[in-house]
C-alpha cells in the first residue's frame, strides 16, 4: 500500500533526558498494553543516537490522532534535551524523509495544537503538548543544527 505522506511529525518520548533504559522496546510494550497492534511510531531515535525502525513507512502509524493516515512519526528518546548523536541522527533521518516525501511538511507534535486566536501561528500558550520539547520550525530554519538550549551533554 502506498500512502500519500503529508506530514513528518517529530515527537519526544517524555521520559528522562538521556535515559537509555527507555527505548523502542519499552514504547512498543506500552503501546501494546494500550491495545495497539505494535509501536505507533515509524522511527525511534534512541538515547545514544541509534535510529530504529518501528512501523514500516507503508503502515499507518499511531502517533497523531486524526492525522496518522498521512504522516510518518519519529520519536526522540527524552523530553527536551538530546545528545549530539540524537540531533545528528534526527537531521540525517529528516533529510532522508524529505527526499523520499518532498511534498510533506515537517513539524512537531505540539504544532497540531489548535490555533485558538486564529492568527495562523500556534503559539506556546496554545499548545496542548510541548512535544518534542523544541520548535521544529526554528530547527529547520537553522539548517537542522542542534538547538543550543536543547543539547544534553554526552555522558563521560
Amino acid at each position: 500500500m502506498t500512502r500519500a505522506i503529508r506530514h513528518i511529525v517529530i515527537h519526544c518520548s517524555a521520559t528522562p533526558n538521556g535515559d537509555a533504559r527507555f527505548g523502542l522496546e519499552a514504547i512498543d510494550r506500552m503501546h501494546r498494553e494500550r491495545g495497539w497492534r505494535k509501536i505507533g511510531y515509524h522511527y525511534v531515535i534512541e538515547a545514544d543516537g541509534t535510529v530504529r525502525r518501528g512501523r514500516d513507512e507503508d503502515e499507518i502509524g499511531a502517533h497523531v490522532e486524526g492525522s496518522n493516515a498521512h504522516s510518518i512519526g519519529i520519536c526522540l528518546i527524552g523530553t527536551d534535551a538530546f545528545v549530539w548523536a540524537q540531533w545528528e541522527a534526527l537531521a540525517r533521518l529528516a533529510r532522508h524523509l524529505e527526499d523520499r516525501y518532498p511534498a510533506a511538511d515537517m513539524l512537531g507534535h505540539r504544532d497540531y495544537s489548535p490555533d485558538k486566536d486564529g492568527d495562523g501561528v500556534v503559539e506556546p500558550w496554545e499548545w496542548l503538548k510541548t512535544c518534542p520539547g523544541f520548535d521544529v520550525r526554528t530547527w529547520l530554519l537553522g539548517g537542522m543544527e542542534p538547538m543550543a538550549a536543547n543539547v544534553l551533554p554526552d555522558a563521560a
